[in-house]
């Protein structure tokens, strides 16, 4: 069977290197090369960029970044069974592949990155979420990588893509939203893993914005938004009241009828009440 680099199939690797996934890691390993380089081209052009990919498991998806072109592959992996693969992958494209144990929760990768650089992966599930939070609330924005092409469970990425006045409408879509061009890139059914997950998974693709959309101090926005969806089915003149004493009139200033609720609100007006807020 031809492959995309000249080395071993994943399925030969998996059986040569004794792997199966860990539920407690959160891993559902892509097989299929063909489709991890079509994941590797969702994220746009990688020639004279780094790379980050967190969660290589095997390494389908490193190579794929690989034979797209990809300057340098910085791969972190918590799963210490998979590193003797992925030492086949740097010893077959020399200098192009740094491989590191441990976990990408507790590592300060962007030291080991030269700009400009991406952030390409099929996250673990379990730490999915936090690990895309971080990267969109750096100390300073501009962030230091270009866009991240991340794989989620399909609910999460529809939940990074949602508009107002649907039920996937909230938190995550307004710090997302706020910062990139969001989109979901492509769609896979659980049969593409293996083993084969329960529910569909999807890639979305973030593109940093070079400001954020709407002017608004982000920690005055993030408690805006935070209190107003972790009551959602209340007004905001209800839900907001512990962010301002007058809220119903600084609601009104920035034009949101005070009996509105959270996911009706763009993040325009989102913007517009934070800043009032602020002073």
């Amino acid at each position: 069977m031809a492959t995309i680099d000249g080395l071993p199939p994943l399925r030969e690797v998996i059986a040569a290197h004794g792997l199966s996934a860990k539920k407690q890691l959160g891993q559902n390993f892509l097989l299929d090369l063909n489709l991890t380089a079509k994941i590797a081209r969702r994220a746009g052009d990688l020639a004279g960029h780094d790379v980050l990919e967190v969660g290589p498991g095997p390494g389908g998806l490193t190579r794929g970044l690989l034979a797209e072109g990809a300057r340098r592959v910085v791969a972190v992996e918590k799963d210490a069974r998979c590193l003797p693969a992925l030492a086949e992958i740097a010893a077959a494209h020399p200098g192009r592949l740094q491989v590191i144990e441990g976990d990408a929760l507790e590592i300060d990768t962007a030291r080991l990155l030269t700009p400009p650089w991406k952030v390409v992966a099929n996250l673990p599930y379990n730490v999915g979420t936090e690990l895309l939070i971080r990267w969109l609330t750096p100390a300073d924005w501009p962030p230091p990588w270009s866009s991240l092409t991340l794989m989620f469970q399909k609910e999460v990425a529809d939940r990074i893509v949602a508009q107002p006045g649907s039920k996937a409408y909230g938190r995550l879509a307004l710090l997302v939203q706020w910062r990139c061009e969001a989109r979901i890139a492509m769609t896979l059914p659980p049969e593409a893993f293996t083993p084969p997950p329960k529910i569909h998974s999807a890639v979305v693709h973030l593109t940093a914005l070079p400001e954020p959309r709407f002017p608004a101090d982000a920690k005055v926005l993030e408690r805006v938004v935070k209190a107003g969806f972790e009551q959602r089915r209340k007004m905001l003149r209800a839900s907001l009241r512990g962010v301002a004493p007058d809220i119903e009139a600084k609601l009104e200033a920035a034009g949101i009828a005070p009996t509105s609720r959270a996911e009706e609100i763009s993040l325009e007006a989102f913007c517009r009440l934070a800043r009032i807020v602020a002073g």
